[in-house]
């Protein structure tokens, strides 16, 4: 039995207590990001903290706070990076930041009718937190995770993602839908007791994480110094892993294509809920949408992981594009919200998959010891792969005068994106990595 046991754990990525302590992360923060960023806080901001402006402005103030955490993430990640490599301490950033990003989702506990300043302010924060501790987090998968296992790991932290952001997500819900069958006053109050919920969650499930994941060993590069202070020895390793992306092309190919078709898997999700309710699909079933993608994520992430093994990361992430495409296409025609749930179907379907899989293949393709620097551009690219579809989602509509229009064109960012991606010679990529870590390990002898 405990063998049957231990090779099932194995096929999902969990066998080994260190793996199933990193995943657990994704099971923490993803209540942030389903409650907060998709499904409650966007509209308690807009019906409560900013009740008392017309709704464009409140709308236009949101997205401000948006753009502004994302750029600050984007102009700091490579120096944090450079930082976490230099002096050892991912996990010590990684906590600063899950602090940050959870004092501020309890502190929304306090947001009451107009205060609209305090609501961005926090939200601000929140997202600065949750984005910086994505970086240091995702930088620990090498050093937690074999090379032939990292697909199948960084799948089944998505898919216990799923799972933590959809079940702490439909208890808010009947908080908010069923406020007095819980003690609660009213929808606004189930809503802050929501946020206060997720900053719980979130520093709970964290803690497996920082008992069981070790923190790397510090590395210094040749031609550093011990005694170089941490910013400078930052700064230094910053400069040289800007240059030395040229010595690793298909990670950074990589890096472009995920750019472009990770624009469109955000763009997706970002206009899904507000193209469902413009051409009349109801609330009640945009938000049982939002649930089945959590649900029927958690069992095909971990399938991806398994078809990653079978056939590699690159095709299967091939796949998962190939059904956006499909997505979009079906989205031009969608008329129900018997329609719009299919799609969500679907897109639970592929989404955790395509996200984990370009996680681990890019792994796959950076030194160890440069680990949280690389992924620090990792998120940069990440970040800015938020703002140019939306940007063509509305541009599109401006010219054509149509919503249906701009659902199509998002196709646009998945054959581009898989396109480029085509190009990546993903064992030349493993090679140079591989290569890089043995040269630094003799030269540390």
């Amino acid at each position: 039995m405990q063998a049957n046991r231990h090779t099932f754990l194995q096929r999902l990525g969990l066998d080994r207590p260190e793996l199933r302590a990193w995943a657990m992360y994704d099971l923490a923060n993803s209540a942030f990001m389903t409650t907060v960023v998709g499904a409650v806080f966007p509209i308690y901001f807009s019906a409560v903290a900013a009740a008392e402006m017309p709704a464009p402005m409140a709308t236009a103030r949101f997205a401000a706070a948006t753009t502004i955490a994302l750029a600050v993430v984007a102009i700091l990640a490579p120096f944090l990076g450079a930082l976490a490599d230099f002096a050892a301490m991912k996990k010590k950033l990684l906590a600063a930041f899950l602090v940050l990003g959870a004092g501020a989702c309890g502190g929304m506990f306090f947001i009451h009718r107009g205060e609209w300043m305090l609501g961005a302010s926090l939200f601000i924060l929140a997202n600065i937190g949750a984005s910086g501790s994505f970086i240091f987090y995702d930088a620990l998968l090498p050093h937690v995770a074999r090379p032939d296992e990292m697909d199948r790991v960084s799948s089944a932290g998505y898919a216990l993602g799923y799972l933590g952001g959809g079940v702490l997500l439909a208890v808010n819900l009947a908080w908010i839908q069923f406020p007095t069958a819980f003690g609660m006053a009213d929808a606004a109050a189930g809503s802050r007791w929501a946020f206060l919920s997720v900053a719980g969650w979130w520093l709970l499930f964290s803690v497996p994480l920082f008992r069981r994941v070790p923190e790397p060993p510090r590395a210094l590069a040749v031609g550093e110094n011990s005694d170089f202070s941490p910013v400078r020895g930052a700064l230094g390793r910053m400069r040289a892993t800007l240059r030395e992306l040229r010595a690793y092309p298909q990670a950074f190919l990589l890096l472009v294509a995920f750019l472009v078709y990770n624009d469109g898997i955000g763009t997706i999700i970002r206009m899904a809920t507000v193209y469902g309710a413009e051409i009349g699909i109801g609330q009640g079933a945009l938000m049982g949408a939002f649930l089945i993608v959590q649900f029927v994520g958690i069992p095909f992430a971990f399938l991806f992981g398994g078809l990653a093994s079978r056939i590699g990361a690159k095709r299967s992430i091939f796949l998962a594009l190939a059904v956006y495409a499909g997505v979009s296409v079906l989205g031009y025609y969608m008329k129900t919200a018997a329609h719009f749930i299919i799609l969500a179907v679907l897109v639970g379907m592929v989404q955790g998959g395509c996200q984990a899989l370009s996680r681990s293949l890019f792994a796959s393709m950076i030194p160890r010891h440069r680990s949280t620097e690389f992924f620090a551009f990792f998120a940069v690219f990440e970040k800015f792969a938020g703002i140019l579809g939306p940007a063509i989602f509305a541009g599109t509509i401006a010219l054509t005068g149509s919503s249906r229009n701009a659902i199509l064109a998002v196709i646009t960012f998945f054959v581009v994106g898989g396109g480029l991606l085509a190009f990546v010679n993903v064992p030349e990529g493993q090679r140079f990595a591989r290569q890089a870590e043995q040269a630094f390990s003799d030269a540390a002898r």
